[in-house]
């Protein structure tokens, strides 16, 4: 039987239940890993008497995995404490990823002629912050960085832009990226890896995305990017088919192609989140933001499509108790646009094995 550990380390204390399974005095250690949200979290709901000594700024690190496996425990957070909730009989300690640093960081900075990429590497390095990959993307003429808002919002608005995806890696470093390429697949079949589901489909908000800039763009030549034009019906890009349509201005999309880039990106993620589902399976710890999930054996309902494919993870969350020990829930998408396309040399996983 596979027994659940894990080490837990705020500052220079440490709590890894491999080396003492019964020291610890944790009652609950919930990890919350999203795409949608600024920063991942940890949570730690633990004993007054012998728990970890915490403080907000303390350095905080959490591995999980099983203490009989052969591969150990695996890192899964690095981060920040940000707050301590003392109680009467137990005490809450909650942690931010390193992205809590983009949060805390306000820039005033105008770049010009240069990439998405290349903004975001600098915002990361002005906020202390590793980049483990950060692509390129649109080639931007001008772009304000100003201090009303904090570079984790600058940052998530130029992956909106580009249609990247943006998330710190386990280890802390900051993903600026596209969705494709190399990516782990993790198989997940009905009847044998899944504890419970949930499904949701929806219309998607707009059949049809058209982005406006505020420039004359191309048409006037590359100078003419800080110019504004009167009219933007030749000036725009657009994705899709159908109705409703969405229209965005997007004041940075100073270029036909910049703004037609941004409507298809725009256009796709509207698609890929119609299709959600979120799937509970024994704690795995291997499942990470930016994997892909292939689903099989669902079972086929009248008026439903089946929910067999691949399928994005957006979101993780580990949760270890005493009672339950560890699970693992993993909020997935649908793949849309160039993304379903994108699965060639992947490399599998079995979720149970």
């Amino acid at each position: 039987m596979l027994r659940p550990a894990y080490r837990v380390t705020i500052g220079d204390h440490v709590v890894d239940t491999t080396v003492e399974p019964r020291a610890s005095t944790v009652v609950e250690l919930t990890v919350r890993l999203d795409m949608d949200t600024p920063a991942d979290s940890v949570t730690i709901v633990q004993g007054q008497v012998g728990g970890l000594r915490a403080a907000p700024g303390d350095d905080v690190s959490v591995d999980l995995g099983y203490s009989d496996e052969d591969d150990g425990l695996l890192r899964v957070l690095t981060g920040t404490v940000v707050t301590t909730e003392p109680g009467i009989r137990t005490e809450r300690v909650v942690g931010h990823s390193t992205a809590d640093a983009l949060l805390r960081t306000r820039v005033d900075r105008t770049f010009e002629d240069t990439t998405a990429g290349e903004i975001v590497r600098a915002l990361a390095g002005e906020a202390g912050l590793d980049v483990d990959r950060a692509e390129d993307g649109p080639q931007l003429p001008a772009y304000v960085v100003d201090g009303r808002r904090d570079a984790a919002r600058h940052v998530r608005d130029l992956a909106a832009l580009a249609g990247f995806d943006t998330y710190t890696t386990p280890e802390g470093a900051l993903v600026f990226e596209a969705l494709g390429g190399s990516r782990t697949v993790h198989t997940v079949k009905y009847g044998e890896h899944v504890l419970a589901a949930e499904q949701w489909r929806a219309r998607p908000v707009a059949g049809t995305v058209v982005v406006v800039g505020d420039s004359p763009g191309s048409s006037r030549g590359d100078e003419s990017w800080a110019w504004l034009t009167k009219d933007v019906t030749t000036r725009q890009g657009s994705s899709g088919t159908g109705s409703p349509t969405l229209l965005l201005e997007r004041t940075v999309a100073r270029s036909a192609r910049v703004a037609s880039d941004a409507a298809r990106a725009a256009a796709d993620a509207l698609t890929a989140s119609s299709l959600r589902v979120r799937v509970r399976i024994q704690g795995r710890p291997q499942v990470a933001l930016g994997d892909l999930v292939r689903l099989e054996r669902f079972p086929e309902r009248a008026g439903v499509d089946r929910l067999d494919g691949n399928y994005q993870v957006r979101g993780v969350q580990h949760r270890i108790t005493k009672a339950d020990g560890l699970l693992t829930d993993v909020a997935l998408r649908g793949l849309a646009g160039p993304a379903a396309a994108a699965l060639g040399g992947t490399t599998g996983t079995g979720v149970g094995s």
